[in-house]
């Protein structure tokens, strides 16, 4: 009977333990991240290659993104981050293009970097090259940043910030410094979150020139933007004999809720209002498919 009786209590003590083993893994289950799902559709001889936490999220994209950017002449690039579903989007983000004026962001990067290591301030002057290069797309001033800088500066900032694709131009020619989309994509991240790179101050004051270009440069990736997202963005445009126009826009995308990110850049466009409208077919499909989200 003795016997009997503690094998009886071994048994309900045993069941006991597996049924509260079986909530808690139910509990771990629950509050586990959902696992990323990744998509893939073709354009133009390679592939849109989307990743997300949201369920449906990155077939949408995938899709979306191919369908705006297959049959578009020349050449184009795209990487996209949105933090809040876990999303990215990569489209031949690792090809080399001119930069043209998007290297002006990176330029303002290695300012405030180099400053920040002098313990120092900007000087009046630097500001306003600053603003005017950023907010005007201002080529003296950006002309007097880049030797200021010099190139070890330049450099420096690149290795700090991981954008180890990035080629500064030669001399003068900042405007030919190789860039590609995913290297410009860490930039928008480095700018819209906390890092070891950029103080909150400085990224708050780079954002907030980007925030501020003029309006006639607004156009690019901020097309079909919600209103009630704060826009940063920069763009870039120029005409070379060989490859045609380069036209190229990045931006950041924050406030009420909203933390994402994209650069999109092409070449070998007839016309820049070709290269825009190749920009911004893509940005469209894609404020739409995050803002159902």
């Amino acid at each position: 009977m003795h016997a009997s009786r503690i094998s009886r209590c071994a048994r309900r003590g045993l069941v006991a333990v597996l049924a509260g083993g079986s909530v808690l893994l139910s509990v771990l289950h629950a509050t586990s991240p959902a696992a990323a799902s990744t998509a893939s559709s073709p354009a133009g001889g390679s592939r849109v290659v989307c990743t997300s936490k949201k369920p449906g999220l990155a077939p949408k994209l995938s899709h979306d993104i191919a369908g705006a950017l297959d049959g578009r002449r020349g050449r184009s690039a795209l990487a996209v981050y949105d933090r809040p579903t876990g999303t990215s989007c990569r489209y031949q983000a690792g090809t080399h293009f001119d930069s043209a004026s998007v290297i002006k962001v990176t330029v303002l990067g290695a300012l405030l970097r180099q400053a920040g290591e002098a313990h120092r301030h900007l000087t009046p002057k630097e500001a306003h090259w600053a603003t005017a290069m950023i907010t005007k797309s201002d080529n003296a001033s950006t002309n007097a940043l880049w030797h200021r800088i010099g190139p070890a500066g330049i450099k420096h900032f690149l290795d700090l910030a991981g954008m180890r694709h990035t080629v500064p131009g030669k001399g003068g020619s900042w405007g030919l410094t190789q860039i590609t989309a995913g290297d410009q994509l860490k930039l928008m991240r480095l700018l819209t979150e906390h890092n070891t790179v950029l103080t909150a101050s400085d990224r708050a004051y780079a954002l907030g020139l980007m925030h501020h270009v003029e309006r006639d440069q607004q156009w690019g990736v901020p097309a079909g933007a919600p209103a009630s997202a704060t826009v940063h963005v920069k763009n870039g445009w120029l005409p070379r004999t060989t490859n045609g126009w380069r036209v190229h826009s990045v931006g950041a995308f924050t406030g009420s809720g909203h933390d994402y990110g994209m650069a999109v850049l092409s070449h070998g466009n007839r016309t820049m209002d070709y290269g825009v409208a190749t920009i911004e077919g893509a940005a469209q499909v894609i404020q739409r498919d995050l803002a159902a989200t």
